[in-house]
């Protein structure tokens, strides 16, 4: 499974952070899986909200993605960076709304999702302080910490990248390797994961 994760400048540290770590052990222990940061662009550096500087090897390459993570940041700040810059880039939601990979928001980054029209009419979830934005624009809320429909996983809050990680370790590698991850982690896995039928 090929994982690429969306970095931007102004992108929250957490929420892009913990799935690199999930992702990164198991593969690490042997699951077949690889993680990839890639910018929405060309490679270069990126700052993100708290000032971290990241250097991002690759652009992102729709065919070379499996699953593709959107963290959020920066959603209070209209004007500065963060998700309302990929928001504003229409070339860079058409590419999303074509892609062929597991689309996965994280935090806000699921209202990059929206804006690509990937949300509307199906169940998702979001931070808490963009939940009604998100209804707004016609997804069907889930409070549930992970919401998974199927072709289409949405996080809610900063620390979900958590278990929206784990989540796609089990889903895609079994419950097995998951538990050995949370092992590792010294972690414990919060609130409930909610599944299509």
């Amino acid at each position: 499974m090929r994982v690429q994760i969306v970095l931007f400048d102004g992108v929250e540290e957490q929420d892009f952070i913990a799935p690199v770590e999930v992702l990164g052990l198991a593969g690490k222990m042997g699951a077949a899986l690889t993680t990839t940061l890639v910018s929405t662009a060309k490679p270069g550096t990126v700052t993100c909200m708290h000032g971290t500087r990241v250097e991002v090897p690759n652009g992102w390459s729709p065919p070379d993605a499996d699953v593709l993570i959107v963290p959020g940041g920066g959603y209070n700040n209209r004007t500065g960076p963060g998700v309302h810059r990929l928001i504003a880039d229409k070339g860079f939601l058409a590419r999303l709304a074509a892609s062929k990979a597991l689309p996965v928001g994280i935090c806000t980054g699921v209202m990059v999702l929206s804006a690509a029209g990937l949300t509307r009419g199906r169940p998702a979830t979001t931070h808490a302080g963009a939940k009604a934005d998100l209804a707004a624009q016609g997804a069907t809320l889930v409070n549930a910490r992970v919401v998974d429909d199927g072709t289409l996983i949405t996080g809610g809050g900063i620390t979900s990248g958590l278990e929206v990680a784990l989540w796609l370790v089990e889903r895609f590698i079994g419950a097995n390797q998951a538990q050995r991850v949370e092992t590792v982690l010294e972690y414990e896995r919060r609130g409930s994961v909610w599944r299509s039928s």
